[in-house]
């Protein structure tokens, strides 16, 4: 169809991607405009960025090209590359939460070499190194979140400040109109009753979480009930594009068998953390936008020196509590229940709330010599998407009268008070060898399936797999037993090993709910048991 304008997108990497997508998802209704893409080839983290278009529906124009064409606006959400040769306005945003880290200036014409804590260029985004080329500023409008970081361009790129359009923080918009959804996100991620969700974020580079401690995530997923905890970890894309995605996975694999939710996509994080009830994280700007929700915040590190200390973020590692190496679930329970005062801080993470939206079309209208639409789009609420919901893949109990209290078995080394629990999907057999109660997937035959699992594993005492009519499970001395429950069907078995006896009614708690279950005798081969029907 005929178009009247054309809009030309750079996309540095995955993340400046969501960002960038975000933001023109404002304009990409109009029919007065066609939109273009391409990637000036500069970031270390390049690698995915196109596939991921792809999944959009987007094919890359060629930088060369690119920089012939000649393009009513042109918007990117990162800095690097040869800018400077796009013809047209060129206008910029952060990709993040406004501009906090130095970033080293890398080899000639490579302007975002991936390496962080280093000065040479000022902070990303604000000084003359990133702004400037041949003496003059490159881009036509500087999009800022913050007044805060208008002070800072002055001091840093001052002919430059004339540049800058305060319009807000896009991505808190999108998260503050998602927050009636928090329940429906909850429950997508399998946060049900009084479980809580704690959210671990990382950013990129060896200062990060994921960095310095890349098994915090299980670890946690050890020492915190796992009927109490659910856990989901958001990493950035540029670990993966660092390390490549098959490595990650092998790094990520133990996190995973311990009932720890990886998010599998780039831009899931954001429902997580309208969920969460805690979050433990960094100096990314995923950090600072859950303390932008109200979240309780855990810092696993705080790297100082890798963030201009006049940024927001540096005034979040120095506000935020730490979080030390033991007694996880009191600081969590701390965290929760006192909350640290952080208002000042987040404030300063848009001085214009809810307004990003009016202002960047008011911009991209006046920029392109357009007349608004009569009905100007919103950001809407964050989709809701199907997350698998993540189950550790063996795990220990202890069941101490009616109480049961579950943890993920991290490694082969239990308490002598608990028993261990495996799944089939456990690959490693010094777990199934050592299991006291065998989880199976759905069976067509349970029957089958029990006998012929407990002859093959001596040492285990029961097994168990849901059926048709519910759940099955049976042990060594002939006994089969039938059982349904709404809630925690992986329990019962535990407490069948922990009885002397069979009730025809069984109440227990877990994570303080309790919960019933009636249990139907199918066949009891014990000696001297009476006969089942």
């Amino acid at each position: 169809m005929r178009t009247e304008r054309a809009v030309l997108g750079v996309v540095h990497n995955v993340t400046a991607a969501t960002r960038l997508l975000d933001v023109l998802s404002l304009f990409a209704g109009d029919h007065r405009l066609q939109f273009v893409f391409t990637c000036p080839g500069s970031s270390a983290f390049t690698g995915g960025t196109a596939e991921y278009l792809a999944a959009h529906g987007i094919r890359l124009l060629p930088w060369k090209e690119a920089v012939h064409g000649g393009f009513d606006w042109t918007v990117s959400a990162s800095y690097g590359g040869d800018l400077h040769k796009l013809r047209g306005p060129l206008t910029v945003l952060p990709h993040g939460m406004g501009y906090n880290k130095f970033l080293e200036s890398g080899k000639a014409g490579k302007r975002e070499s991936g390496k962080a804590g280093k000065r040479e260029s000022g902070v990303f985004g604000l000084s003359p190194h990133w702004l400037m080329h041949g003496g003059s500023v490159v881009p036509a409008h500087l999009v800022l979140s913050h007044e805060e970081q208008l002070d800072r361009l002055r001091l840093s790129c001052p002919s430059a400040a004339d540049r800058a359009i305060v319009a807000g923080d896009p991505c808190l918009d999108r998260l503050r109109a998602s927050l009636p959804l928090r329940e429906t996100y909850r429950q997508m991620f399998g946060v049900r009753g009084g479980r809580k969700l704690l959210f671990l974020t990382s950013t990129w580079g060896a200062d990060s979480l994921y960095g310095t401690d890349p098994d915090l995530p299980a670890r946690l997923a050890a020492h915190l009930p796992l009927d109490e905890f659910a856990i989901v970890v958001a990493l950035h894309p540029n670990i993966e594009q660092g390390h490549q995605s098959w490595q990650l996975n092998q790094w990520l694999s133990q996190c995973r068998r311990s009932g720890v939710t990886v998010l599998p996509r780039e831009d899931l994080w954001q429902q997580a953390a309208v969920a969460a009830d805690v979050t433990v994280g960094d100096h990314g700007s995923v950090t600072f936008y859950s303390a932008c929700l109200g979240t309780p915040v855990l810092l696993a590190n705080a790297p100082h020196e890798t963030v201009d200390p006049a940024s927001p973020i540096a005034a979040l590692l120095r506000t935020a509590p730490q979080l030390t190496t033991t007694g996880f679930a009191a600081q969590i329970a701390e965290a929760m229940a006192f909350p640290a005062a952080l208002g000042k801080v987040v404030a300063l993470a848009t001085s214009a709330p809810g307004e990003f939206a009016a202002r960047m079309l008011d911009l991209g209208y006046r920029t392109l010599r357009l007349t608004p639409p009569k009905r100007t789009p919103s950001f809407t609420a964050f989709p809701l998407v199907q997350v698998p919901r993540q189950e550790p893949a063996a795990h220990w109990v202890r069941v101490i009268d009616d109480e049961v209290v579950r943890y993920a078995a991290v490694d082969d080394v239990f308490p002598a008070d608990a028993h261990l629990v495996v799944t089939t999907e456990a690959p490693d057999p010094r777990l199934l060898e050592q299991a006291s109660v065998i989880l199976g997937g759905p069976a067509t035959d349970p029957a089958r399936w029990i006998a012929a699992t407990l002859c093959a594993l001596p040492g285990c005492e029961w097994a168990a797999c849901p059926a048709e009519t519910g759940w099955w499970a049976g042990n060594h001395d002939g006994l089969l037993v039938e059982f349904t429950t709404p809630e925690l069907p992986q329990v019962v078995p535990s407490l069948l090993h922990a009885l002397g006896s069979i009730p025809d009614e069984l109440s227990f708690t877990a994570a303080g709910v309790r919960h019933q279950v009636r249990l139907n005798v199918l066949i009891d081969d014990r000696p001297g048991a009476p006969a089942t029907p």
